[in-house]
Parts: structure tokens; C-alpha cells; sequence
């Protein structure tokens, strides 16, 4: 325990909420990825990792890193957990993790303080959130005594899909009033308040290599946490990569504030090279010290790692959505859109999306994202999106199309409105389904009500708002030779997308 004279220093959670998650395709896609998906209960990751930062003592508001395109949903996730953010810093493009924790660090110490970060993936599963915050109070005097903290998962197989950590045998350690005693086994500290000095960092091992791992007790799970104060991170970032340190100076200090977001410097934060926090600082530093953790992690980095933390049913298959099976057993089964049925399978995982279905044996799930790179270079916007895409207004699907139509499903969220906005090649008819929509048609302001509708001729500059109370659902139908989402040309917008000036139209279009 802390006395008055030496109290705990504030946390600061960083969540680093970039990343693509392509290995549980199809699901997760680039514009919306597994950090932003509920795939273990009703909350997503993202929103799981912010709420399990409440009840660790000291704790502050979190900083969330993320990327551009996934500000909006983001910003609404973590709106919906009631803890609002210090900041929610966005990177025009990923530069892996030393560079966005750097960036956090910066941001950090901007009003003059030094306060301990604690680094969180956004997309990773913790069963036991008691066991999580243990091990916080026991990282924390590391970290406050300069120390580089990462926690070590104790494994539980011999894995060959993690890196690992090995502790140092015997290694000098503090207790958490900040004395030091020596320890023995590492794997023995599992459940004391004791970390140990790292020896070394391991890449992901063999089969065999990962047996003599778990037999030796030595080893442990990279997780990818970790724990510092800000100063020291940045510390050990000047002497191992100075030129990655200028470059995020740089970008933090020309950002600009955007609603509720800090956007970097795009083109200071373009000069930084990419680099992970293991690579750029933890291998490197002398001061890198373990915490052990045994609290039921999982990174969720594949199908097969949701099946092992799911509810089975008595034949072991792991169901959700409209599911019936067969003769099936062991099986992970995803249904999103329709009926999925199963008979005579066993260790298959079968996911269904409105556009997408995977079927695959369990063991090899790890080569989802082969499959991922071929319809990337078929340049297949299943990768990049699913059929609904969500916009900071609402959300939109596509629900037919052909070379000259599309028809979509709009719904536009109470009090939300779109970009004053324009198309050069296609026309759009509005049919309203539900609640009440404010239409500005060129110079014109309609109020529509259910079952009424509108027509947009090409060439008039156009808004849809809802007034109400209740989302405004309605039925788009487009009609053009070109239909992509690029022919929009916006004048105004709440979102701090780009627009340009409007000239004058009329309502067919004319200047």
C-alpha cells in the first residue's frame, strides 16, 4: 500500500485500436475491423478493452489511437461505454505500434506530466478482469521505477502462434513497496506480487520448440501490454530510434484539433518509419521487466482462439446466429444473414456475412489470410467492406445492383444529417419507410413523412436530415452509368470531411 507521502501516480490507458484483423475474414474487414466487432458478448472489443480499464486504482481517462477511417466508429463505441476519452488521436496511416505509443507518450506529457501509460490492444479477450487489474498493481512499481513493463501470459499449451518472453532464473526483482529480493522459477511468481528482469525475446517457435518452452517454466506469452511511464518510454525511443521520436514530435506537434479528434501531422507523421514497441525498444532497453498474467487471454487472432474461449454445446460446436447442425461436433458456426446448416462435420469453422461465406478445417484457419491476399489482388471489395457500411450519420446497404441501378437501405441516426452534397453521374429517388426525413432539394426544404418519396436529378445539390426522434429509415434508389461512391462532390459537412465551394444550381442542375 502507497502512504500520503508516496501516492500513486496517475494511469494512463493508451488503446491502440489500428489494424486490420484479416485472419477472421470475413467478418472483419479493413473498414471494419475486429477491434470494432462484438464477438465474444454484446460489446465490442474495443468497447470490452475500455470498460476493463474501470476499478484499476489511479486510473484516468483513456487515450484511443486509431486510424482515420475508423474515427467515427470508434468515437461512437466508445461514446456508448460512458468513459469519455482524453483524446482520440487519429494516424493518416499505420506505422505499427512504437510510433502510435510514442505519439500517446507526447500527448501525454503535454501539460507538464509524467504519468504511468498502460498499453492496450483494442482486440484482445480477457476472461478474468480481478486477475487483469492484479497484475496492473503489481506491474505499476516497476513501471515507477523506471522500469519498461510488458506482461507475460503464462502459457498454458505449447502454442506456435505467439512470440515469448523469457524471465531471467533467479533474477533480482521488486517487491511492490519497492524493495528488491532475488527470486527463483518465474513460472513459479504466478500469483505473487513480483515481476522479473526479461532475458530475451523469442520469435514464434516450432512445435517441438514451444514443448521445451512450456516444460521449462521459463517462458511466456508476449501479449503485447505493457507498462511505463511516459518520459521513459520516450527515453529509450531517443537512444534506440531518434529518427522515429523527431518524426512523431513532429507530427504531434502540427496536429489539428477536429471535433473531437487530434489528427497528426500527415505529412511529418509520413517521414516516421514503421517499427513495433518490441523491436524499436523492448529487445533493446536493459531495463525490460515481466509481469506475469494468468487471467484466460487471447489475442482472438483466429477462428480457431474464438472457438476455444466460446460456450460449447455438448457435441463441443460454438454457434451463434440462425445455426441447426447434424452429426457435427467441435465445429465454430457464424451465421450473419441467413440460415447456415451443418451435417456430419467435425473441427470446420463455416462464417456467413451478406456477401461472404468461409468454410475451413479448424487447423487451418491461420491461412484465412491467403485467401484475403488473392481477392486483394483481385481488387474484391469484400476485403475492404461489408454490405452495410457504417458512416457517422447511420449506415447504408446495398441491397441490389446492376450496371446502371443500385438500391440501398439508408437509416440515418435521430438529429444526424449528410454532407451537402451533389452527383455528376447518377440520379437518386428517396422513398422514406420509416420516421421523418428534411430534404434540401436545391433551393427547396421538403419535409417527408412515411411512405412518401423524392427525386434527385444528376446535378442538384442535395441534404437528407432526420428531425426526429426515431431513426429515418428509407429506400435509395440510384440510376446512372456510374455508381461509385467517389461521385460525390460536397459543400458542406459536420464531420470535417472534405468539401469545396458550392456555385448556385437550380433545382434541374443548371449553374
Amino acid at each position: 500500500m502507497r502512504d500520503k507521502e508516496n501516492p500513486i501516480k496517475l494511469t494512463v490507458p493508451v488503446i491502440l485500436a489500428g489494424g486490420t484483423g484479416s485472419r477472421l475474414w470475413p467478418l472483419s474487414r479493413e473498414l471494419y475491423p475486429k477491434q470494432l466487432l462484438a464477438l465474444v458478448n454484446q460489446n465490442t472489443m474495443l468497447q470490452d478493452t475500455v470498460l476493463r480499464t474501470r476499478g484499476i486504482t489511479g486510473i484516468a481517462a483513456p487515450q484511443i489511437i486509431c486510424n482515420e477511417e475508423h474515427r467515427f466508429m470508434v468515437a461512437e463505441q466508445v461514446r456508448q461505454t460512458g468513459i469519455n476519452p482524453a483524446a482520440i488521436i487519429l494516424e493518416p496511416f499505420g506505422r505499427n505500434t512504437a510510433p502510435a505509443i510514442a505519439v500517446a507518450a507526447l500527448e501525454a506529457i503535454t501539460g507538464g506530466e509524467n504519468p504511468t501509460l498502460l498499453i492496450l490492444p483494442a482486440d484482445h479477450f480477457i476472461k478474468n478482469e480481478t486477475a487483469f487489474h492484479r497484475a496492473v498493481d503489481i506491474a505499476r512499481p516497476y513501471a515507477e521505477s523506471g522500469k519498461l513493463v510488458t506482461f507475460g501470459i503464462l502459457p498454458q499449451v505449447p502454442e506456435t502462434g505467439y512470440g515469448y518472453i523469457r524471465a531471467e532464473r533467479n533474477s533480482l526483482s521488486l517487491s511492490p513497496d519497492g524493495s528488491a529480493e532475488n527470486r527463483a522459477n518465474p513460472g513459479e511468481a504466478t500469483n505473487d506480487a513480483r515481476g522479473y528482469a526479461v532475458a530475451a525475446f523469442v520469435e514464434k517457435p516450432d512445435r517441438s520448440t514451444a514443448e521445451r518452452y512450456l516444460a521449462s517454466g521459463d517462458y511466456f506469452w508476449n501479449s503485447g501490454m505493457f507498462m511505463f511511464t511516459a518520459f521513459r518510454y520516450l527515453e529509450e525511443l531517443e537512444k534506440f530510434a531518434p529518427e522515429m521520436l523527431t518524426a512523431c514530435r513532429a507530427a504531434h506537434a502540427g496536429s489539428i484539433r477536429d471535433i473531437d479528434f487530434s489528427r497528426l501531422s500527415e505529412e511529418a507523421f509520413s517521414a516516421c518509419p514503421s517499427n513495433s514497441i518490441d523491436y524499436a525498444v523492448m529487445e533493446k532497453t536493459k531495463d525490460a521487466v515481466v509481469v506475469t498474467l494468468d487471467a484466460g487471454w487471447s489475442d482472438l487472432g483466429s477462428w480457431k482462439a474464438l472457438w476455444e474461449i466460446g460456450d460449447r454445446d455438448k457435441s463441443g460446436n460454438v454457434i451463434k446466429g440462425d445455426v441447426l447442425v447434424h452429426e457435427s461436433k467441435n465445429c465454430l458456426i457464424v451465421a450473419e444473414s441467413r440460415l447456415v446448416t451443418a451435417v456430419g462435420l467435425e473441427d470446420h469453422v463455416i462464417v456467413e456475412t451478406a456477401d461472404a461465406v468461409l468454410v475451413a478445417s479448424r487447423d487451418h484457419v491461420q491461412d484465412v489470410k491467403v485467401i484475403v491476399n488473392q481477392l486483394h489482388s483481385r481488387k474484391r471489395q469484400e476485403t475492404l467492406t461489408h454490405r452495410k457500411v457504417y458512416r457517422p450519420w447511420g449506415t447504408y446497404e446495398s441491397i441490389d445492383r446492376d450496371e446502371s441501378f443500385q438500391v440501398k437501405r439508408i437509416s440515418v441516426k435521430p438529429g444526424a444529417l449528410l454532407s451537402l452534397q451533389m452527383h455528376q453521374r447518377r440520379a437518386e429517388h428517396w422513398i422514406i419507410i420509416k420516421g421523418t426525413a428534411r430534404v434540401t432539394k436545391g433551393e427547396k426544404v421538403i419535409i417527408l413523412s412515411e411512405n412518401q418519396s423524392i427525386y434527385i436529378p444528376i446535378g442538384v445539390a442535395h441534404r437528407l436530415e432526420n428531425p426526429g426522434i426515431i431513426p429515418l429509415e428509407l429506400i435509395e434508389v440510384q440510376s446512372g452509368h456510374y455508381l461509385g461512391e467517389d461521385d460525390i462532390v460536397r459543400f458542406a459537412d459536420l464531420y470535417g470531411r472534405q468539401t469545396q465551394p458550392m456555385l448556385q444550381t437550380g433545382e434541374n442542375g443548371s449553374l
